[in-house]
Parts: structure tokens; sequence; C-alpha cells
């Protein structure tokens, strides 16, 4: 396991938002209509849709955590909130192409900077949808995958399927449940037998909106021998409470390294 240091962000300078129009908002609440709303603005197939159905009839009748959770739960009102809101940008693999409001969020944070100092690679999550996603050319020549979630789902679903869902299911507890139901973004990291990746690969996941959850889903395969390490680092304007309910699978086979 690497011991180099994270992504040194200022919490400070996360303390801000701008005001951005959105292509695709799932509207406030959550029931059937949003979950279907989201996967089709994903172009999703339909094991995925029938997968969030399925996870959204849990998380309705799963009842709140009580063995490692506080009553401060019981706060929660679930349908007070966005689940899903983009600008419908796809992630860009040079932060020119990169929306300008999206851009500016990702500058004010030194995130271009940081990558091009000491990082292999860098994906960034604006709300609901990866903006910027790339890492070095040489690891892809070794066979390493390090995109966003909904691009891997796309693009890779040979790996993505077999160990999607396997090492928190569904059904652990109602938040397992959520975001099952309404997941979005996230990273999805695949590195090959034996291949050491040297340096880290960065996620960074930014909540812009208010009032919304950010409900990434992260897969990390490491193969035979592979060595990766990975951070990632989230945060939004201060306010009462933006819910953020990521997934991380980490999944690796003897000899592996994560």
């Amino acid at each position: 396991m690497s011991t180099e240091a994270a992504i040194d962000i200022d919490r400070e300078k996360g303390n801000f938002s701008y005001d951005t129009e959105y292509d695709f908002d799932a509207g406030i609440g959550l029931n059937e209509q949003v979950v279907n709303y989201i996967a089709d603005v994903k172009g999703e197939d339909d094991w995925v849709r029938a997968f969030r159905q399925r996870a959204l009839e849990v998380f309705d009748s799963k009842p709140l955590p009580t063995n490692w959770a506080t009553k401060d739960l019981e706060n929660i009102d679930f349908d007070k909130f966005r689940y899903y809101l983009s600008k419908g940008q796809k992630p860009s693999r040079t932060w020119d192409e990169v929306p300008d409001d999206v851009k500016e969020t990702f500058e004010r944070l030194g995130i271009p900077e940081q990558e091009r100092a000491f990082l292999a690679g860098v994906e960034a999550q604006f709300d609901s949808e990866a903006a910027y996603s790339r890492m070095k050319d040489e690891l892809a020549k070794d066979g390493v995958i390090f995109v966003g979630s909904t691009e891997g789902l796309k693009e890779h679903p040979e790996i993505f399927r077999k160990f999607f869902g396997k090492v928190i299911p569904t059904g652990d507890n109602k938040f397992s449940a959520l975001n099952s139901a309404v997941f979005s973004g996230g990273s999805f990291i695949y590195v090959p037998p034996g291949v050491k990746v040297k340096q880290p690969l960065q996620a960074y996941f930014r909540i812009n909106a208010e009032n919304f959850g950010q409900f990434e889903r992260t897969l990390i395969i490491a193969d035979e021998g592979a060595e990766v390490t990975y951070m990632d680092h989230s945060d939004s304007m201060e306010r009462p409470f933006d819910p953020r309910l990521p997934i991380d699978s980490e999944l690796w086979k003897a000899g592996s390294e994560v």
C-alpha cells in the first residue's frame, strides 16, 4: 500500500457554489418515476433498470438501521431531495473541453494543478455525472482501466456486471438499497495481473446544487499481483445537510494490493 499523501485540498476552498443550469433534473422526491428517469437519461440496459427498480422496493421495505446508526437518521425526509442532476456532459479527456462553470469549480479547487504534479489519473464528478476523466497513456497500454462508473458500465460490461453489487448487496440495509436505486457516477478501476500503478489514482466528487444527493458507486478490481492506490475526496458548500451516500467496493485477488 502506497503511503503517498492524498491531494491537499483546503476544505474552506470548497465553500462556494455556482448558479448552474441543468439539462436533466429528476425532480424532488424518491419514487419509481425518478428511478426510471435516471435509467432513461443514462440510456441503461434493461437489466440495470430492473436492478434499480428492485432496489427501490427493498428501500421502501427496509427500516432505518438501528444497530450502527444514531436516531438522527430519523430526521431525514427522503422526499425533500433531488437524486439526479446533470448538465448533460460527457466525461472529457482534456480540461479545455469541460463546461466553463464546471471547469472553474475544479480550477478553483486546484485539481488540474494537482493532477500535473503527481497523479497517474483523475476523475472529477460534478453533481451526478463525471465531467473529466483521464489517466496517463502508459497505463492504458498496460491494460489499466480508470473511468467513471457510468462509462465503465457501458464500455466494459463484461467486467463490470460480473462484480457489480457483490461486495455490498442491495439488501444489506436501507441505505445500500437507496444507493442501488439511484446510483450515478463513481469510479471504475481495473488493474490487470502483475501491473503496478506507481502513482495514485484520484477521484473528486463535487456537490454544487442545494438539496441534492450524490450517490456514486465505485468498483475497484485489482487482479492477481496488481497494485494500485486510489483516493477520493468529496465536498460541497457548507449547508445544513447534503446527502452523499457512496458505495466503494474494493475487490482484489491473492497477492494484489489496493
